[in-house]
């Protein structure tokens, strides 16, 4: 919206200052003195030769006698009393004479060599209906200008608008996919990429609420039918041993249930945090090796060696989420790792690039899109920890979308295994 604002009062001022050098160009082309009072300047040249064919002490007489019979006011007065620069001076003689403006309106000042040191004043008579005309002619062409100019800026606005109120429409009507092409040209490029976030963060809300009722249905009737069938047999079976059998196999049921529904319930209501984000800055180095040592215990169990490739640098994010999807990561392989564990950060512009490769068997190129989706395993990988719902990459890829960063996974060049890249946005404080 600024790159909106900024071209709209640019092209308003622009367009003041070229209408009004264009108005006042054309003004002074069609409203010359000399051409508005050009019988009044042939008049004051014809006294001014009446008044040199008689003697100097009949010329105020003379004077009067004009001012009766032509119905003007003209004075004959000595051209040393006039407070007038040498240059304008010198056009009282010229053929035009010299046309001055006063409080009063106009006035014509004309000598010729036969008057000598004295000069002829005549007041003008303007038509002002013609001038008021021509303000009224002036304005209109201003604010016609005006409109014009502004029309180059509205009317592409008013088209982007258009063009989001029908992704709009088709939105609510159902229509999920409906998106904005974003121009370069758009004054609204911030709104309309905006616009595009929501819908596909909508989209995407929608098909995890979908996935999310389809898996719970699914995944917790094994343990129902496991229940049923404990209950069952414990009130059939008439070997108390065998009845408190049943009962603990229940209660482990009744645990894998508590412990499944907490999952699913955490992840359903972690898109509420996206709106807690607490910014703060780290050092990049620092901040990794504190990851690393949170999981020391798991990898020294699993007897896991891992290497660290850590470019100096700096990190602005929400440091806990940011540690929770890392975590998550090294977590993942060392789940899957045979012995080793190499993990990459560094600063690149704006981005923080994360990188974390294991030596296991790594993930079949066809699940490369799928793995990031909640509740996704692949067959071979289930089971591997007991309580995984599918849930920790998926994780992962919120917290890379509240960054306005991604997360990938590609196979390892150095170690062979699976390897993941996660990219954030280094936001500024």
């Amino acid at each position: 919206m600024k790159k909106f604002y900024l071209s709209l009062l640019g092209s308003a001022l622009l367009s003041i200052i070229i209408l009004g050098w264009l108005i006042d160009a054309f003004s002074q082309q069609t409203q010359t003195p000399h051409d508005v009072f050009y019988s009044e300047t042939q008049m004051i040249k014809g006294f001014a030769k009446q008044l040199a064919a008689i003697s100097p002490s009949q010329r105020p007489q003379a004077i009067k006698q004009l001012n009766d019979d032509f119905t003007v006011q003209l004075e004959y007065r000595p051209t040393q009393s006039l407070a007038l620069p040498q240059s304008l001076l010198a056009q009282i003689t010229q053929p035009s004479g010299l046309i001055l403006e006063d409080q009063q309106g106009y006035y014509l000042l004309y000598s010729e060599p036969n008057l000598g040191p004295h000069h002829l004043k005549m007041r003008l008579m303007k038509d002002h209906s013609h001038e008021q005309g021509n303000d009224v002619l002036l304005t209109m062409l201003f604010y016609a200008g005006l409109c014009v100019f502004m029309g180059f800026i509205i009317t592409p606005l008013a088209k982007r608008l258009s063009v989001l109120n029908d992704a709009a429409q088709r939105f609510a009507k159902g229509d999920l996919k409906s998106r904005i092409h974003v121009s370069h040209f758009t004054y609204i490029k911030d709104v309309e990429l905006t616009f595009n976030r929501m819908a596909s963060q909508i989209e995407k809300l929608l098909e995890e609420n979908k996935l999310m009722a389809s898996s719970l249905s699914h995944d917790i009737r094994t343990p129902i039918a496991c229940l049923r069938f404990g209950l069952e047999a414990a009130q059939d079976s008439p070997n108390e041993q065998k009845r408190l059998e049943y009962l603990a196999r229940m209660e482990q049921d009744l645990d894998q249930m508590e412990s499944m529904l907490k999952s699913y319930l955490a992840f359903a209501t972690l898109e509420q945090k996206a709106n807690q984000l607490t910014f703060n800055e780290s050092d990049l180095d620092s901040y990794t090796l504190t990851l690393v040592h949170q999981l020391e215990p798991k990898l020294e169990q699993r007897q896991l060696r891992i290497q660290q490739q850590i470019e100096p640098g700096a990190v602005c994010a929400d440091l806990h989420w940011l540690a929770r999807a890392i975590v998550n990561l090294l977590s993942n392989a060392c789940d899957f790792a045979t012995s080793e564990i190499l993990i990459s950060a560094k600063q690149a512009g704006n981005q923080v690039i994360f990188t974390i490769e294991d030596d296991g068997p790594g993930i079949d190129p066809k699940n490369w899109h799928k793995v990031f989706s909640p509740f996704f395993q692949e067959q071979t990988h289930r089971n591997r920890d007991g309580e995984s719902y599918g849930l920790g990459l998926a994780i992962v890829a919120k917290v890379a979308d509240w960054h306005h960063g991604t997360v990938s996974v590609t196979k390892s060049k150095q170690l062979g295994g699976a390897c993941f890249t996660l990219s954030i946005q280094n936001k500024s404080l």
